[in-house]
């Protein structure tokens, strides 16, 4: 019987070249891939200029101190594809209103935000066509 031996293949600075042209090829793959994704994903901007939104915060709060004392209550319905909204005072009785816009905004993605303006429907409720993709929406009512 006769063995087949074998010579160890040699490492040469070829075999190097390749292994360090892979690693890097691999790298810099990854990082692209990463910047692409990166850059065509949401922006984590919330507001576009921080310092004026500190500067409006007290009003805005004060706004909404006023809005709270009078005991107003708003109803928002989206069912069917209409989106629906009416606002009653203390007693229940319907707020005359002259215009709404409703604005959905996603909280992670600004691109799907969507401005709709109500018209008015029965009674003193505003209704609009639109139906809003499934998920969570932060929903500002401009009334």
């Amino acid at each position: 019987m006769t063995a087949n031996v074998q010579k160890p293949r040699e490492f040469t600075g070829r075999h190097m070249l390749v292994i360090i042209l892979a690693f890097f090829g691999v790298v810099i793959a990854v990082n692209l891939t990463m910047a692409t994704l990166a850059s065509t994903s949401w922006t984590g901007l919330v507001v576009e200029n921080t310092y004026v939104a500190s500067q409006q915060f007290n009003k805005k709060a004060e706004e909404g101190r006023a809005q709270a004392a009078l005991g107003w209550t708003g109803k928002l319905t989206i069912a069917w594809g209409e989106v629906r909204y009416g606002l009653a005072d203390v007693a229940g009785k319907p707020v005359p209103l002259h215009g709404v816009k409703v604005l959905f905004r996603h909280p992670a993605y600004e691109k799907e935000d969507k401005s709709v303006t109500l018209a008015p429907a029965s009674g003193q409720e505003f209704a609009a066509q639109h139906m809003p993709k499934d998920g969570v929406w932060i929903v500002e009512v401009d009334a």
